[in-house]
């Protein structure tokens, strides 16, 4: 598709502006994730988190408007969630953090997030198909909703006084409800939709204050629209913004949605009477154009064309983009021009990163040369394409080069992926007979005990890291640093009484990128860091050619580790489909393609851990479910090459080799007849503060084999008594019997400290002992 026009489109009725939904948090040197934990250890005080906090907001509204973005966005900006921002913003409390709310906001707020030994946080799971973690709200019948829009309007105050224009972004009164669960002690068929008439008066005082604030439009972000939607649900989004929509002391409202094609929510938002509509028109989302076209356009509304993709760090085809902003043109009655989604999915910028080929440079756009683009994009389209002729040119250059690139294509890995049979992908033995085989040579007690794989990342060992590639020690000096903390995490999990050992992974800078880095066709980054939760961030490597591993990557430590104890200790690898969604992926090639090839490096690996030795290997998963497609009708071919690339990575061992997976953070219920494909061993989960949902869930199905619910949450800094995690295991026990149920972690513990791993594991260990004695003699 070519533009319409190369001169000012006559259709236009004023010139197309520029915006985003939101923007990387964190800093160029991620100052906000340094200064709230600086709050959270006592060094850093209230009034000094909040000023560091307002600088940043400061210099990303000045970043955005320097680069030709007219209308920025306030209120994106989080100390750690925006779903539980909105939490706050309309009061909806749980009962056990009121008391701190009330006694300290700030400190309330972190206890919802993280909790206290006293008091579990909320729970928290996966945004979408993303890799980005929210808080989930709580709610019940009794929830009683009050508006508290105080940080929205403080921080469109501060952006006006700037000079801005400014855009207030709230996650819309749908999708809010549509993410909450139902509150501890609530019937778990509790509808937490029901309370929408409850909320919406909320919501509408909110608009009120921000329109006397200063606010001309405001955002009303609902993306669980692109989702299946029952009927009821359609209703209550018709009813929603007819009410809203019908207010008289408003600001214009934009409704939002990404991540995909709006289907049949876009004609019942297309016919309430709000004031524009945000839609995606990346290629995942291609179909939008159709449907909007079928519905008659927006005759008299604002439509923000998401054309830049949010999520990616490739660079956008500015010619075909422009070709569907022509396009539609004629569908609204003006067209401004943003990205998908947020920028919160990408990291901040490209033009820092020294170590990347300055050929493979030009193919990457990260959030400041997406705003460029963006704002290209928008002057394109209302001065046409002679305005923008330089950047065009340099464009389809940079386009060409990557198409044209040898990095892109190596001939070996695609003979070896195109030669791959059914049989590669399936044990020699079914579960039945390789699990006599693995208790034989394994000989763990009922209940064995594990850990998902990584220890604490101690201070002393990100010096050695930065020590390395500084030069001020060798590589001698770093082995014999891994190989001391290796030492001290295998005689602690012997001492503890743990029964399956791990190495700890001290030499792992992250389960992705570690892998990443000693694989072809990967390049890392040194400076890409995303939000994952809260203030933990990573670097998704970029996935960018065919994959193969030219050496072993894990067999030397975990051997080492071995030789250090007569009990078994797991090799740990991230499975194939996880080094896709927690990359950067490339966007030119089928992903079930790129997924294939990741699996045939990973299979050398688990090949070479089984002739070295090692009886159990893990394999972790924790994004299959992330990457499930957000339409029903996508999930079966995408769990087709998903499951498949697992069990090729995996299927090529001894009966009596024990494989296991792990997964967290993520709604399992949707994918356990997936998880049954997988055809693992055993498979560990989150369940902590789901309060073992998932194990439910797998007894529901008839999962038949070994599986271990979490039974602690590693996402706080609470430490569980040996009391809690007996009563979740014994809440395990309900739903997978004795012989089949194992007791670990939620997931790794590289984000703890060792003084709550050490007394945490302690108090598992112990619990899974006192289970053990509570069973009936065999």
């Amino acid at each position: 598709m070519t533009p319409k026009s190369t001169t000012t489109p006559k259709s236009a009725t004023a010139a197309a502006r520029a915006t985003v939904y939101g923007y990387p948090r964190q800093g160029q040197a991620r100052e906000l994730k340094k200064a709230i934990e600086g709050y959270w250890k006592g060094r850093v005080t209230a009034d000094a988190l909040r000023a560091t906090a307002a600088e940043l907001r400061r210099r990303n509204w000045r970043e955005l408007a320097d680069a030709g973005i007219d209308e920025v966005p306030t209120g994106d900006f989080s100390y750690y969630d925006h779903v539980l921002d909105t939490t706050v913003l309309v009061g909806a409390i749980p009962e056990r953090h009121r008391s701190a709310v009330a006694t300290d906001p700030l400190d309330g707020y972190f206890a919802m997030a993280r909790g206290t030994q006293e008091v579990a946080p909320l729970e928290m799971t996966k945004w979408f198909d993303t890799n980005y973690h929210y808080l989930v709200p709580e709610l019940g019948p009794d929830t009683v909703f009050t508006a508290d829009p105080a940080q929205q309007i403080s921080q469109l105050t501060e952006a006006r006084a700037m000079g801005l224009t400014a855009r207030p972004v709230l996650v819309g009164p749908v999708t809010y409800l549509l993410l909450a669960k139902p509150a501890p002690g609530v019937a778990a068929d509790f509808d937490p939709l029901t309370l929408l008439d409850r909320l919406l008066p909320v919501y509408a005082r909110t608009l009120t204050a921000l329109k006397a604030a200063g606010a001309e439009w405001v955002q009303l972000d609902e993306p669980a629209l692109v989702q299946d939607r029952t009927p009821a649900e359609l209703n209550a989004t018709a009813r929603a913004y007819r009410d809203l929509g019908a207010l008289t002391d408003r600001p214009k409202l934009l409704v939002a949605s990404y991540f995909g094609r709006l289907g049949a929510a876009l004609p019942v938002l297309a016919k309430s009477p709000v004031d524009g509509l945000a839609l995606d028109f990346t290629e995942s989302a291609a179909a939008n154009l159709d449907d909007l076209a079928a519905v008659g356009g927006l005759p008299g509304k604002r439509l923000v064309a998401g054309v830049v993709n949010g999520r990616n760090i490739w660079i956008n085809d500015l010619a075909k983009s422009l070709g569907t902003l022509g396009t539609l043109l004629g569908l609204a009655d003006r067209v401004d021009v943003a990205a998908s989604s947020s920028l919160l999915h990408v990291p901040l910028d490209a033009a820092l990163e020294r170590d990347i080929d300055p050929q493979i440079l030009r193919w990457l756009a990260f959030a400041r040369q997406k705003t460029a683009e963006i704002a290209t994009l928008a002057k394109g389209l209302s001065r046409g394409t002679a305005a923008i002729e330089g950047e065009l040119s340099a464009n389809r250059a940079a386009l060409a080069s990557r198409a044209a690139s040898p990095i892109t294509r190596d001939p070996a890995v695609r003979a070896r992926a195109g030669a791959v049979t059914d049989a590669d992908a399936r044990r020699s033995q079914p579960y039945g007979q390789r699990t006599v085989a693995q208790r034989e040579r394994l000989g763990l007690p009922l209940l064995p005990t594990t850990t998902i794989g990584s220890f604490p990342q101690t201070d002393e060992l990100r010096v050695a890291r930065a020590d390395l590639r500084a030069g001020r020690i060798d590589s001698a000096g770093y082995e014999e640093r891994i190989r001391a903390e290796i030492a001290e995490v295998i005689s602690f999990q012997e001492k503890t009484g743990v029964d399956v050992l791990v190495h700890g992974e001290p030499e792992r800078n992250d389960m992705v990128q570690y892998f990443a880095e000693q694989l072809t066709g990967y390049l890392a980054t040194r400076h890409g860091w995303v939000q994952s939760y809260g203030t933990r961030y990573v670097r998704p490597p970029v996935l960018a050619g065919d994959i193969s591993r030219p050496e072993p990557m894990t067999v030397r430590w975990t051997s080492h580790a071995q030789s250090l104890t007569d009990k078994p200790v797991k090799g740990m690898l991230t499975g194939p489909v996880t080094m896709l969604a927690w990359s950067f992926v490339r966007d030119d090639q089928p992903l079930g393609d790129t997924a294939r090839q990741v699996a045939l490096a990973l299979r050398d690996e688990v090949d070479d851990l089984e002739a070295a030795g090692t009886s159990v290997i893990q394999v972790d998963e924790p994004a299959l479910r992330e990457t499930l497609p957000l339409r029903t009708a996508d999930h079966a071919d995408y769990l087709a090459w998903a499951t498949e690339a697992f069990r090729l990575t995996t299927s090529g061992v001894r009966p009596d080799t024990q494989i296991h997976t792990h997964m967290c953070y993520a709604e399992f219920g949707d994918i356990v007849q997936a998880i049954d494909d997988l055809d693992a061993d055993v498979i560990s989960l989150e369940a902590a503060r789901s309060h073992m949902q998932v194990a439910y869930e797998l007894a529901t199905h008839g999962y038949p084999r070994e599986a271990g619910p979490g039974v602690w949450d590693i996402h706080s800094p609470r430490v569980p008594s040996t009391d809690e995690a007996a009563r979740l295991l014994r809440t395990g026990l309900k739903a997978i019997p004795a012989e089949r149920l194992w007791v670990n972690p939620d997931c790794g513990l590289k984000t703890r400290g060792w003084p709550e791993t050490r007394a945490s594991l302690e108090n598992l260990v112990t619990a899974a002992r006192t289970v053990r004695n509570e069973l009936p003699a065999s």
